[in-house]
């Protein structure tokens, strides 16, 4: 077939090439060559119709992606979470451990409040702070942990933050931090007390693109870009460059995507995929991040929604998986989950908490973290899985 493809196609060339004058052939040749090539025209339209022709660029690659993302992720190869006991070996005295993030060299640090508390009487209902007059938190708020002991290595941030929220570290080591009571987003070189980008305006809470209000995550991109999760009051995802400029907003019209308090962000960069926490919606869902390209940007979100997922409160990819934990909901088990986006499902179910709000996976993926909040040092605490 192939080869009796290409033979119509020289001839129909050939016959392209050199004019023919009908009125020198005889009737019957004429009659057996339009026979022949009106033959090769409807070969040549079965073989085009049969094979699509090749996309190039770009097209070739959303393709190419699209039919990737519909594979399922097979069971044998998802890491599965292990509680480690005993860690860390010695009791600590945190306050509500807000956030986890494992930095290059593998230590997980945590972000806490201390002594702050977050209760109706710490915002207005213009969501300003109330208690400004008592200045930034005193103790050093975030700690570098020993991942073997759970030890505390170092320390750094007093003077510095009001209330605590959300902390990434970067594959640079930058730390990326959000403070809701500020309502900025900051980023900082390791045990450096002057920020080197800041986004939002100081005690100011607002819904211009210059604002945030009560911003709950980041996630950074290794092209340097980053996302702000703008969090309790705005319900909105930002996305800017690696020096601070404004890219887009997430959800903008005609994007059909409602949010309701995007409590934690992760990026899928080998799907171009940003995973948001949707609390308050009580789902995970998974809108083209735009790294690679702008094509499929504003398309339907990969959504995760099942009846015992709850109100996620944190989100950690890794690979094309994402480890999740919901907060309390009614009457539904307060655990870990393991999502594949692709197939739009959960996977597994793993842990037991109390009060979860944030979880983090190392980069080589040896080790997983996931912080609770409460009232006191014995419930505000880290633990610590291994992937098997």
């Amino acid at each position: 077939m192939r080869r009796l493809f290409v033979v119509a196609l020289m001839a129909l060339s050939m016959c392209a090439l050199h004019t023919v004058d009908a009125n020198h052939l005889p009737d019957a040749a004429l009659n057996i060559n339009e026979r022949f090539f009106d033959e090769v025209r409807e070969l040549i339209k079965r073989r085009m119709e049969s094979k699509p022709m090749p996309l190039a660029g770009d097209e070739l690659a959303l393709q190419n992606q699209r039919s990737y993302d519909n594979v399922p992720i097979p069971a044998a190869s998802v890491p599965v979470p292990v509680l480690v006991e005993n860690w860390p070996t010695d009791q600590h005295s945190f306050g509500q451990v807000t956030a986890v993030s494992v930095d290059p060299e593998g230590n997980p640090v945590i972000f806490h409040r201390a002594d702050r508390y977050w209760d109706v009487n710490t915002f207005n209902e213009s969501n300003i702070y109330y208690l400004i007059e008592y200045g930034p938190i005193k103790e050093k708020t975030i700690y570098v942990l020993d991942p073997k002991t759970g030890a505390i290595k170092s320390g750094w941030g007093s003077d510095m933050f009001y209330m605590p929220h959300g902390m990434t570290i970067d594959g640079h080591g930058n730390y990326w931090i959000t403070d809701v009571a500020m309502h900025q987003a900051f980023k900082f070189r390791p045990f450096e007390s002057k920020p080197q980008l800041v986004i939002g305006k100081r005690f100011r809470p607002g819904a211009t693109l210059k604002h945030l209000c009560k911003p709950t995550s980041i996630a950074v991109a290794t092209t340097g870009e980053f996302f702000i999760a703008d969090g309790y009051c705005n319900s909105r995802i930002l996305k800017f460059n690696a020096a601070g400029k404004l890219l887009r907003s997430i959800p903008q019209p005609p994007e059909f995507l409602s949010l309701q308090v995007p409590h934690a962000i992760t990026l899928l960069e080998h799907l171009d995929l940003l995973c948001i926490a949707d609390r308050e919606n009580m789902r995970v869902v998974c809108p083209k991040a735009g790294l690679k390209s702008s094509h499929g940007e504003g398309q339907p979100a990969a959504t995760i929604q099942e009846p015992d997922l709850g109100r996620v409160f944190g989100v950690s990819g890794y690979g094309d998986i994402v480890f999740a934990v919901n907060g309390p909901t009614s009457m539904l088990p307060v655990r870990g989950f393991t999502i594949d986006p692709r197939s739009e499902t959960i996977i597994g179910h793993w842990g037991e908490f109390k009060n979860p709000h944030s979880i983090a996976v190392s980069v080589n993926g040896s080790a997983l973290y996931v912080t609770e909040t409460g009232t006191n040092h014995q419930t505000n605490r880290v633990w610590k899985y291994v992937l098997a």
